[in-house]
């Protein structure tokens, strides 16, 4: 990792740059997976899965029977742990279910909102060199807790057209509907337009690599709806003299093997503590067993030295991480000002793995700096709303003359109308 030190505002926007690949050959490859699995529906996906997974799949659902032996594959301990990651997850989400009351804005007029689940959602779970069953209890649960009738599951098989058990576990646990072995672009492009086996879906969730976001991103051009813009994973780390070397170079490590896309920062208020985490972060490396992929994506990585705190707040703030731990003093007050995150880690026992698992926050969140606009996922993310009001006699008296009014500010007669006709009736 490159280090910084105080580097120049204007060249900001050039350190918060995320690694991409060429843009036009990802747009044109992702353009191409769409078209045929919108052409070719089920055909399509078996071709891929011969092309990137290597496996000839007969059928494309997980049968009943794969998942319940997969339930009983699960290890005990494991099974353990992801039970108690879910009765956090769905504690946490539960609790923003909102009940909202009818509002009287003025007499005889009253307002409110309902709550609607959404029918069907798809919920992609990446497979690959890391299978994340942690990402079915973020995604499954909250569709269940906000009263989804269907959650469709995509992700890829292995080499011998098997799904990852813990990832069935999870999904028997969860409550997800279906589950279909098919992975990357071409999984967003089924659930988006549907095929013969698998339905196509209200809303498509799940992190995913940049063809994934790449597939979500062109999907919702179309109208279909998306839940947020997750690529490659990311993390900023803003540690000061007080952090514990060691726990800094563990938590930039634990994204960094993400991917070789993954992004990692280290924001420090002195080249000492940048120069000291580094170092700890060469000696976990060397143990580590995904160091390949580690290693690639540390080139994509920069420690950036900030010696006034304001600095270092406008410069996360601009960067605007997916996930942000904060290993220094006062960590909660400066938790307090920051703006633009997806989720964030206050103090030093607050590891972003925890986040990533079981404490009970949602780990699908914004990247690529879209969490300065977006947030992460959530219960009302699996929910629309509906506003309604009913207008009584004496509200339409109260509220008329003003509607009026407006409407023939805006030349709109036709509106104005709509009001004057009925005050008239009143009178007579």
């Amino acid at each position: 990792m490159r280090i910084f030190t105080e580097p120049d505002r204007k060249i900001w926007q050039q350190l918060c740059s995320r690694p991409q690949l060429e843009l036009e050959f990802l747009e044109s490859t992702v353009r191409n997976i769409l078209l045929r699995v919108k052409k070719s529906g089920d055909a399509a996906l078996r071709e891929f899965a011969k092309q990137y997974d290597g496996i000839e799949l007969n059928t494309l659902e997980v049968s009943h029977e794969e998942r319940i032996h997969a339930a009983q594959s699960v290890g005990a301990a494991l099974a353990q742990a992801i039970q108690l990651a879910a009765s956090n997850i769905e504690k946490f989400h539960r609790t923003q279910l909102k009940q909202q009351s009818p509002i009287e804005t003025m007499p005889g007029v009253v307002c409110w909102r309902k709550a609607i689940p959404l029918r069907r959602v798809g919920i992609y779970i990446p497979g690959g060199t890391a299978p994340l069953f942690s990402t079915v209890l973020m995604l499954a649960i909250p569709a269940r807790i906000a009263g989804c009738d269907e959650v469709i599951l995509c992700t890829p098989p292995d080499k011998n057209g098997k799904v990852n058990p813990a990832i069935l576990y999870a999904a028997e646990l969860a409550g997800v509907s279906k589950i279909f072995k098919t992975g990357g672009a071409q999984a967003i492009a089924a659930l988006a337009y549907g095929t013969e086996t698998i339905p196509a879906t209200d809303k498509i969730f799940g992190p995913g690599n940049q063809y994934v976001t790449k597939a979500k991103e062109m999907v919702s051009r179309e109208g279909i709806s998306i839940d947020l813009p997750a690529g490659p994973s990311e993390v900023l780390v803003w540690a000061d003299d007080t952090a514990n070397p060691a726990f800094a170079a563990a938590d930039l490590l634990s994204q960094a093997e993400h991917g070789t896309d993954s992004q990692v920062m280290l924001v420090c208020n002195q080249n000492q503590t940048a120069e000291a985490i580094l170092s700890a972060l060469e000696k976990q490396l060397e143990t580590l067993p995904r160091k390949e992929i580690a290693e690639q994506a540390l080139m994509n990585s920069r420690a950036i030295i900030f010696s006034r705190d304001e600095d270092a707040l406008d410069f996360i703030n601009s960067y605007a991480p997916e996930h942000l731990i904060i290993n220094t003093r006062h960590a909660e007050s400066k938790a307090g000002r920051i703006r633009n995150a997806g989720s964030v880690f206050v103090g030093p026992y607050s590891p972003e793995a925890a986040g990533d698992y079981a404490s009970g926050t949602n780990h699908t969140l914004p990247t690529n700096g879209f969490a300065r606009t977006f947030g992460g996922v959530s219960t009302e993310s699996f929910i629309k709303y509906i506003t309604f009001q009913q207008i009584t006699r004496e509200g339409i008296q109260n509220l008329g003359p003003a509607v009026m009014e407006m409407a023939q500010a805006e030349h709109l007669e036709g509106h104005a109308r709509a009001i004057a006709i009925r005050l008239n009736d009143l009178q007579k």
